[in-house]
């Protein structure tokens, strides 16, 4: 008799899950059921403000294999199904399906996939037509509906993270006038406020208007319970349109309610091999687990379909009988608004000092390319180093065309475990279309490594 594998999530996490475990091993060996709330299944989330902005088109585009492609490799996908019950002593899951019918279903081994949750704070008016939050893409298309029948172009965006600020430029393709409010210093908290401002003054520039130290109190509506505007403890602030950029959460309720251990950021705990602590048939992966942090050695929550996928490859691997494991990660996330590059890996001061780091900082500022080449643009670089050893401890870059991938250098460095004076003679590719003759990653490794001499390393 097949054993049988039940997944809960059929986005990046369940279906790479599903989908390697099926390449594995055959129906026969192994029956595949897979449970998927919303009406799509395997698709770029990532992609949704692109969508929005109109820059790609979708929904289709942002799909990469649909309900009928993975029921066509023999996986049980049951669309607008909601897992409502875990049942781990009797390995079954409890479902409701779109017309209301509940069923169960027995499994030898679970994967939990459920992903993560906008943050909607318990606000006044939160739950207002006209406010969204942007984590499916049902809520692409939700938002995309409001903004073609909204009566005005005002937007405010809540959250300066990069959600917020990836749906800023979304909403100004659209024509909007955007107001972005943030309870931070500056935006991005996923960098340092130095670096911070240097994205508030572009965003400034760009036409956004962004908001610091903003504590947001309630969402106002008219008379027919539409959202208007946007209230802090200072300030009102007119909206035809709100959207919620305040970051997500991991979805684990199902897996709170069965006992199964979460983490500090309440994400579900696994070990390398991504198999929940203490639960030998049950796996989880993608947004709703915590993941190592390899610079601090702790676990976090980073919602990223990079790590998705990679989950969900360990895990069909394991399910299936074979072996392998997910290291960890460093932290590395880029983005963009507008023009302007945004890209951090490692630890931010805040973090290193809680960790009980002591380091140095520096900071350049460099260009994407040759100076001499047309169309040079600035580049700023912010690099931390271990005061006693030289060991690389982050990196922030925020600039213009090339800046961001430029980010995945100190990934790589940061993974093997670098110090800024070994990364001085990186051989990095250099032309002057590309790069000027140092890399402005390399100028900073050369100043911290600097930086360390002088601390007495």
């Amino acid at each position: 008799m097949a054993e049988r594998l039940v997944v809960i999530g059929g986005d990046a996490a369940g279906m790479s899950a599903a989908s390697q475990a099926r390449r594995l091993k055959g129906p026969g060996e192994l029956a595949i059921t897979a449970f998927e709330r919303g009406h799509f299944t395997s698709y770029s989330a990532c992609g949704i403000p692109y969508w929005v902005g109109g820059t790609v088109d979708g929904p289709a585009a942002l799909i990469a294999r649909t309900p009928e492609e993975h029921r066509a490799r023999a996986i049980d996908l049951r669309m607008r199904t909601e897992v409502t019950e875990l049942d781990l002593e009797r390995g079954r899951v409890r479902a409701l399906d779109d017309g209301g019918r509940e069923s169960w279903t027995e499994f030898d081994k679970l994967v939990l996939a459920t992903g993560a949750r906008p943050l909607r704070p318990p606000l006044p008016g939160i739950e207002a037509r006209g406010v969204h939050g942007v984590q499916t893409l049902d809520d692409g298309r939700a938002l995309i509906d409001t903004l073609a029948a909204s009566p005005g172009r005002r937007a405010v965006v809540i959250g300066a993270g990069y959600i917020g600020v990836e749906m800023a430029e979304a909403l100004i393709h659209h024509g909007y006038a955007v107001t972005v409010l943030d309870r931070g210093e500056q935006p991005m908290s996923t960098l340092d406020p130095d670096m911070g401002a240097r994205v508030h003054e572009a965003m400034c520039g760009l036409g956004i208007e962004t908001v610091r130290r903003a504590v947001v109190t309630a969402v106002l509506t008219d008379d027919e319970g539409r959202a208007r505007a946007v209230a802090t403890e200072d300030a009102e602030y007119p909206a035809d349109v709100v959207v919620l950029g305040m970051g997500v959460r991991p979805e684990t309720a199902l897996a709170e309610a069965a006992g199964l251990p979460l983490g500090p950021s309440g994400g579900l705990l696994t070990d390398l091999s991504m198999r929940v602590r203490g639960r030998e048939n049950v796996w989880a992966g993608g947004d709703c687990v915590e993941v190592l942090d390899l610079i601090s050695g702790h676990t976090r929550h980073l919602a990223l379909g990079t790590h998705a996928n990679k989950h969900g490859q360990v895990i069909g691997a394991n399910v299936a009988g074979g072996y392998a494991t997910f290291p960890g990660v460093v932290g590395t996330a880029v983005s963009k608004v507008c023009d302007l590059e945004i890209a951090r890996t490692g630890l931010l001061e805040h973090q290193a000092r809680a960790e009980g780091l002591e380091f140095v900082t520096v900071t350049i500022e460099s260009t994407n390319h040759a100076g001499y080449y047309p169309g040079a643009r600035p580049m700023h670089v912010k690099m931390l180093a271990e005061r006693r050893t030289g060991r690389l401890l982050g990196v922030q870059i925020v600039g213009r065309e090339g800046a961001g991938k430029r980010v995945d250098i100190a990934a790589v460095a940061l993974t093997a475990g670098m110090t800024v004076e070994q990364m001085t003679m990186l051989d990095l590719g250099y032309a002057p279309p590309f790069s000027p003759v140092w890399d402005p990653v390399l100028v900073a490794a050369r100043k911290a490594t600097a930086a360390v001499r002088a601390a007495g390393m």
